[in-house]
């Protein structure tokens, strides 16, 4: 086995010095082969609430210092209660990550209305490994990719971490702690504070993501230690000028080298460089730079997101001791003062979406598998860039983002200069900097330091602090409270003085005087819109009911609606384009309402991902490739005949043509930003349009009028799963009428049972006055939608089935193949 490695790296080797051999297939083993990254995520026991200190006395339980002397507690190895390595948990529930306590609460009209009404608070989660001896010697590292919000981390009874951010992911040596061999069990604690909130919206509680055990060389690549973003230079060719931290815990200084290897997608080897050797103190760290020409790569792009992979390998002499896969793209991007974004050295509008990270029936737990998901509903919409507001993303979010082609603007949690959040800035640039789907670092949203000079000189600090980590992208910060082009003239002491791109939030009146205010910067709207509707609600109630004809906003947004705001944007011609607020709709911040409204109106889809009026809209406005045409509402008005109905045709056709039971009601031209809107006395029957372009017949679109709800269809986003214990899917609950058309006015509920290799995991309609369970085997069907999500069982294969009922309906069921795939290595649970 040894013999065949060396033959595999030798083979490394050479293809970086002969290029005849970069077309080959893929020599070396993979990355994973030098290193090992095992999940953590199993077997996880939680407990909600606190355990006071003294509940355990933690280490040996020996009191060395007399018997009216302890120091329990303060000593290293030795802490008390739930943190301690011999307590008790047996009687604790037993939870996998990703888990997010606090959307398994009920709702609670005292609870902070910010939060959704989701009561908070602090709890607990304990999990025990074993390592064998022969890891004795390698770096033992833990990888919290987000715990929210702020949390103490214990490893076999001592305190070892603080983290600050529910965003943040963090690291852990546990080195010098780990215990080693079949007789040494060693002991995370993690006391997770969900009382305090970083943000106005619902963050969830919990160790909502990932979490790791990484085994490696004592001479290794640190964390995030690889930056290989590639530049092209003047002379139109490319290089990756890789740079790449080092890092030893070895007794002794140590000499390494790195071979940086570029594989294209069918795994050939079509670059690579070996850097010169540097010295890595004991417990130090150095960067190892190295440049690689590539030649002609394919480039990345929102409509073709071509990858390649840069595997990173440390060479100690002619041995490979660790090894890193990171995935890049080859892509140029500008933002400039006239011509707006660049992508590849062509215009590009910026039509983006601001988003949170929940989701129905989860919270912030979010499996991997629906970012995809979403991502795939938002491009479908037009979109083409996304905004993670208001906090660093999970890191799944960005590599689905780069399969993709979803241009995304990253944001830090915090405005905020001191050593704390300046470490959070330099973790978020240091991690997400290789990713060609990141073009704009944002460094605040609406601060109220951002119109004075302290906040000049915050963002001048930390404009300066990500331009030592990454020179290739500008930063920009969303602003709206300092009135940036108020009379023409800019503030001479503000926030945008130190960033590279203006970025507005809202203000949609004051653009041609902050153009004029900052003629040589370049210009982007962070944030707009803020339109509020209600999916499938077409009469507004004012106590928790939006109409969703796209023409209620709150006070702030400055423009009428969707259609208004998009407008203003693109009559800017040197803007780079925007960021609507929301994508989706999220939990918390119920605007315009306050309790029974516990998730927001806000979102061109719901919280499941249904579309809203919004979502048309955006797509007459954003998709240039084909005709689109969409009319709203339903036809289903039974007791309304003869009244008239609001009728809004989301087009971007020249004219549209409606017709009511084949009559012609009227044929109107379509504005490109307004669309056109009818009153129609109701009739039952079919209501169609017809959208022409240069006289020509382009598009159709037509509602009916359904009969009453007699089965159930369930219909999955996707008909397989991979058995891995994280993959999963939505699956759409409708009620269809006798001739299978889906009934939009249906609201019932719905009884879910789920068999085989798998399970029920979460359950959402996007009512935002809803207050049913998430997690169950009932869901009400709203306005005709409810969703399930469903995910496979680890080491699963087979059928996964989900069977729906409903009184006096034809129930309905489907299958979802699950495949047996490799296990996740992950880290086997063992007793205490």
């Amino acid at each position: 086995m040894i013999r065949l490695f060396i033959l595999g790296f030798m083979t490394l080797c050479l293809s970086a010095l002969n290029p005849a051999v970069h077309a080959q297939p893929d020599g070396p083993a993979s990355s994973t082969a030098l290193r090992q990254t095992l999940s953590l995520d199993e077997g996880w026991r939680f407990h909600p609430g606190d355990i006071p200190r003294d509940s355990f006395a933690g280490g040996q339980g020996v009191n060395l210092y007399g018997p009216d002397i302890t120091y329990h507690g303060a000593k290293a190895g030795s802490a008390w209660g739930a943190a301690a390595r011999g307590y008790d948990d047996k009687s604790w529930k037993r939870v996998d990550l990703p888990h997010d306590w606090v959307v398994e609460q009920p709702f609670d009209e005292k609870a902070l209305k910010q939060q959704g009404y989701r009561p908070r608070g602090i709890a607990w989660y304990r999990r025990t490994f074993k390592l064998p001896a022969s890891d004795r010697g390698k770096n033992i590292e833990l990888q919290f990719d987000g715990v929210a919000t702020h949390c103490t981390v214990y490893v076999n009874g001592t305190e070892v971490h603080h983290n600050w951010s529910g965003y943040a992911s963090f690291q852990i040596d546990m080195t010098p702690l780990a215990r080693y061999g079949d007789d040494a069990v060693n002991t995370i604690a993690v006391r997770v504070d969900a009382e305090d909130a970083e943000g106005w919206w619902y963050e969830g509680g919990g160790i909502y993501r990932h979490t790791w055990l990484v085994k490696r060389s004592p001479v290794h690549i640190a964390t995030d230690g690889v930056y290989a973003n590639p530049v092209k230079g003047a002379d139109g060719r490319w290089v990756i000028p890789a740079e790449v931290t080092l890092a030893n815990i070895g007794s002794g200084t140590a000499s390494a080298a790195v071979d940086v290897g570029v594989f294209d997608a069918a795994g050939r080897r079509i670059a690579g460089s070996r850097s010169a050797p540097v010295r890595i103190v004991s417990q130090g760290d150095t960067v190892a730079k190295v440049a690689v020409p590539v030649a002609a790569p394919r480039l990345w792009s929102v409509e073709s997101p071509n990858l390649y992979t840069v595997r990173t390998t440390v060479l100690r002499g002619d041995r490979a001791v660790d090894s890193v896969d990171t995935s890049i793209g080859f892509r140029t991007i500008r933002f400039d003062a006239q011509k707006g974004f660049l992508l590849n050295d062509q215009p590009l509008k910026l039509q983006g979406t601001s988003n949170h990270q929940d989701h129905a029936g989860v919270g912030v737990a979010v499996p991997d598998s629906l970012w995809d998901f979403r991502l795939r509903k938002l491009k479908e919409m037009g979109s083409n860039a996304y905004r993670t507001a208001h906090n660093p993303p999970a890191k799944e979010l960005l590599d689905a983002a780069d399969r993709l082609g979803m241009l995304v603007m990253d944001e830090t949690r915090h405005f905020n200069a001191s050593p704390e959040y300046l470490k959070q800035l330099r973790w978020l640039v240091r991690r997400d900097r290789n990713h060609p789907s990141v073009i704009l670092w944002s460094l605040f949203n609406e601060e109220g330091l951002e119109v004075n000079e302290e906040g000049m000189e915050i963002a001048r600090v930390m404009n300066a602090v990500v331009k030592q980590l990454d020179t290739t992208r500008p930063t920009t910060g969303a602003q709206n409270m300092g009135q940036l082009g108020a009379d023409g003239k800019a503030n001479p002491k503000n926030a945008a003085h130190s960033v590279d791109v203006v970025g507005i939030n809202y203000q949609a009146d004051e653009y041609d005087k902050i153009r004029a205010a900052y003629p040589d910067k370049p210009i982007v709207s962070t944030e707009d819109t803020s339109q509020v509707m209600t999916r499938g609600e077409y009469t507004t109630d004012w106590s928790k009911v939006v109409a969703s004809y796209d023409d209620v906003y709150p006070g702030w947004a400055t423009t009428s609606t969707a259609r208004g705001a998009w407008e203003a944007i693109a009559k800017q011609p040197s803007f780079a384009g925007g960021f609507s607020w929301t994508g989706f709709a999220y939990r918390g911040e119920p605007t315009p309402y306050g309790w029974p409204s516990a998730s927001s109106h806000f979102g061109a889809l719901d919280l499941c991902g249904f579309p809203t009026t919004e979502f048309y809209v955006r797509q007459a406005l954003w998709v240039k490739d084909r005709p689109v045409l969409t009319l709203v509402p339903h036809w289903n008005w039974a007791g309304q005949e003869g009244q008239p109905i609001k009728v809004l045709a989301a087009t971007n056709t020249d004219t549209v043509a409606l017709y009511l039971n084949g009559k012609l009601v009227e044929e109107k031209k379509a504005d490109p930003f307004r669309m056109v809107e009818w009153q129609v006395p109701w009739a039952p029957g079919r209501l169609e349009a017809v959208g022409k372009k240069d006289g020509r017949e382009v598009a159709r679109f037509a509602v009916e009028t359904t009969g009453a709800p007699m089965a159930l269809r369930l219909t999955p986003d996707r008909n397989a799963l991979a058995g891995d214990g994280r993959d999963a899917v939505p699956v759409t609950v409708e009620a269809i009428d006798a001739q299978g058309r889906p009934v939009p006015t249906a609201n019932l509920a719905v009884a879910l049972d789920v068999s085989g290799p798998g399970a029920n995991i979460g359950v959402g309609n996007g009512d935002p006055n809803n207050h049913a369970p998430e997690k169950g085997d009932k869901v009400t069907i709203y306005n005709g939608l409810a969703q399930v999500i469903l995910q496979s069982r680890r080491g699963g294969a087979g059928s996964l089935v989900l069977r729906a009922t409903a009184a006096g309906l034809k129930p309905s069921e489907t299958m979802i193949g699950v495949r047996a795939v490799p296990a996740l290595p992950s880290v086997p649970v063992v007793a205490q």
